[in-house]
């Protein structure tokens, strides 16, 4: 029982660690690739909500995720009260100079229902992270094998997904109810920006904590079955 929750306090602080440069992969110091479209704009239903969207660009990036927010949180009310159901998760991820640099790993990050955030502990970690080189990406699909592959991520997988920048509505009676616009620059603010990106193609390159996860698991599986082992131990008396 005690080792088993040693195991799972040492593995809930490890499963989420962001990895080393030695174990990226090289095409993560690539830049988002970008590239003007002529696809129309097309509706699509998810949950009975209707949603009309606007491609703008293509694009493809290779990221590690520093940061993430799945919009089914209990929490999280906006997309609800919405009716935005086609936004599945955010995936707050770092390239490019800030990989080459190992300027990511002095960095705190954290995810909000629509921002990602990040700190540094001093002015000489800040200065040497590239805001540009970060983007919050709001993941759009109608796909629901899509949606079950982005809400395996956790944080510190390596990732690439490819589709579209693209703003969307939520139709009611036909008519826009709201739109949403993608960044299409990543240096909007100096800061980093936010992409609306419909997924058509999404894979994890590399999963480095699986193992740790894994432990954290088992560790909480054991811890549990241990108490209910403990609980039907026979009870000894004393003569």
């Amino acid at each position: 029982m005690i080792g088993s929750l040693l195991a799972a306090a040492v593995s809930f602080f490890m499963k989420d660690a962001l990895p080393p440069p030695a174990k990226l992969r090289p095409e993560l110091l690539e830049e988002p690739q970008q590239l003007a479209t002529r696809k129309a704009a097309f509706e699509t239903t998810v949950n009975n909500v209707q949603y009309r969207i606007q491609p703008k660009f293509s694009y493809d990036l290779h990221g590690l995720v520093v940061s993430l927010h799945d919009s089914d949180a209990w929490w999280d009310y906006a997309h609800r009260e919405w009716g935005d159901y086609i936004n599945v998760v955010d995936f707050c991820v770092v390239w490019g100079e800030n990989i080459r640099r190992d300027a990511y790993k002095a960095i705190s990050y954290s995810n909000d229902q629509w921002t990602c955030w990040w700190q540094a502990s001093s002015n000489e970690t800040y200065r040497a992270f590239d805001g540009t080189a970060l983007s919050n990406n709001h993941l759009v699909t109608d796909d629901p094998r899509t949606a079950r592959a982005l809400r395996k991520v956790q944080v510190g997988d390596q990732v690439r997904f490819r589709g579209y920048l693209v703003d969307y509505s939520v139709l009611r009676n036909g008519a826009p109810a709201g739109t949403r616009v993608s960044s299409v620059v990543r240096t909007d603010d100096g800061n980093g920006a936010c992409e609306v990106v419909y997924v058509e193609d999404f894979e994890i390159l590399d999963s480095t904590n699986r193992l740790w996860r894994m432990l954290f698991k088992g560790a909480i599986f054991v811890f549990f079955a241990s108490l209910v082992a403990w609980a039907f131990l026979p009870v000894k008396f004393k003569d």
